[in-house]
């Protein structure tokens, strides 16, 4: 028997199996079209092996809320198609076995807490930044949820005194991914992150965002690490941007850990949102 779990993102889907060690045994990648197209080639996929369990992190959002009429669905999202899709009700028809069901950045989060960077802390923060930027958070070896799951990526910010973009974001033009994610790149320079120059100062006024973001979390659930992954933090130069900018905006007003040992890669590089996947549809047994 393996464990089973699906890494749902807007451009593609990352199905995997593992072991009881959590080891992939086999992993495919499938381009997120239709809901239909899409989950025929990840029933393909899973249809070959006994499964004992399933863990799905999705992109969102969703809904989480047990006790609502649309759990397990995927909600307000502007991904074509997707709106308000019984994602959950899909897999689960087709198999019966136990399914955890979260976002993929909390699986991202749980990944690296139980298997990662922050493997020795009762808590961290996982934050993607990427073509889009999400967040989560584990407190206290739990995923931080209420009312709905969160969505840190849509905390506003002050823009930067040079930055005079209107953002990408339809809901808010002043959010963190309106102005800090990959897309947000591109459509100043009409190009993509890699595409810049090192020293290029939208790094200067990317890690001016971040940094806010990730002091505001700090003043609010104090994590034990903060961990940045996603396409745009693979450009390396950022890491001590963003630790300088916070260490300016927070002016030592609450202790942190060393920097360099607070804001941090993943651990798990890639692979954070698909073992966290792993790990939550074992744990559901």
């Amino acid at each position: 028997m393996y464990y089973g779990a699906i890494e749902a993102g807007g451009t593609k889907f990352v199905c995997a199996i593992s072991n009881q060690q959590f080891e992939i045994i086999e992993r495919i990648s499938i381009p997120t079209t239709t809901p239909t197209e899409t989950l025929h080639l990840v029933f393909k996929f899973f249809d070959q092996f006994p499964l004992k369990s399933m863990g799905i992190g999705t992109f969102g959002p969703i809904d989480v809320n047990k006790n609502s009429g649309t759990y397990g669905f995927i909600t307000t999202t502007p991904k074509a198609g997707w709106g308000y899709f019984d994602f959950l009700g899909a897999v689960k028809g087709r198999y019966n076995i136990p399914i955890a069901w979260t976002t993929d950045v909390n699986a991202a989060a749980y990944g690296e807490y139980k298997k990662g960077s922050a493997i020795d802390n009762k808590s961290c923060l996982y934050l993607t930044i990427g073509t889009g930027i999400g967040g989560g958070a584990i407190i206290n070896g739990e995923i931080l949820e209420g009312h709905g799951h969160a969505e840190m990526g849509h905390i506003l910010v002050r823009q930067h005194p040079d930055d005079s973009y209107k953002g990408v974001c339809p809901y808010h033009n002043n959010c963190l991914e309106g102005l800090a994610s990959g897309p947000a790149i591109e459509g100043r320079y009409g190009k993509k992150g890699y595409e810049l120059e090192k020293n290029h100062k939208v790094w200067e006024m990317e890690a001016y965002y971040l940094a806010q973001i990730l002091v505001d979390l700090t003043l609010t659930i104090r994590p034990e690490k903060i961990i940045l992954g996603g396409g745009v933090m693979k450009q390396c130069q950022l890491y001590p941007l963003i630790r300088n900018e916070f260490a300016n905006l927070m002016n030592n007003y609450v202790p942190t850990p060393d920097l360099n040992h607070y804001i941090v890669s993943p651990g798990l590089g890639d692979n954070a949102g698909i073992i966290g996947s792993l790990l939550l549809g074992a744990e559901t047994e």
